[in-house]
């Protein structure tokens, strides 16, 4: 179904029950992936997610925010990219703009607003660098 609205899917790919994409026209997904259960991803901007990726149960991919300091409160959006290997734990936030790099590690409830990686790996609120 979502090859038809326009999203790029690879080999392979397992995505649960529940996951909610807005815009698959916007969505890239590489071999291997592992999408799970009430992952939300918020493609107002595009959204590359290489091959051999988990992005576990209630993640959230958010490509969009606002300028809360207008009154016109306008709309944000950057693109978010996961590159290759990397494991998105179960409820992390990946923020607008983010790229992580090759086998980086979010850890469950990490909330990331910053590029991360590679082989890294990252853990709270706001995310930082943490020990493997």
């Amino acid at each position: 179904m979502l090859r038809a609205f326009g999203a790029k899917i690879g080999r392979g790919v397992v995505i649960r029950s529940q996951v909610n994409i807005n815009f698959p026209w916007r969505l890239e997904i590489g071999d291997h992936v592992w999408i799970g259960e009430e992952v939300m991803i918020l493609s107002l901007d595009r959204v590359r997610i290489e091959s051999h990726v988990c992005i576990s149960q209630r993640a959230f991919l958010c490509t969009g925010s606002h300028k809360f300091k207008k009154e016109t409160f306008d709309l944000v959006t950057k693109p978010i990219v996961v590159e290759e290997g990397c494991w998105i734990a179960a409820g992390a936030f990946i923020g607008p703009g983010v790229t992580l790099r090759r086998n980086t590690v979010c850890a469950a409830g990490a909330v990331v607003m910053r590029d991360a990686g590679p082989d890294a790996v990252v853990a709270g609120n706001p995310a930082a660098v943490r020990e493997a």
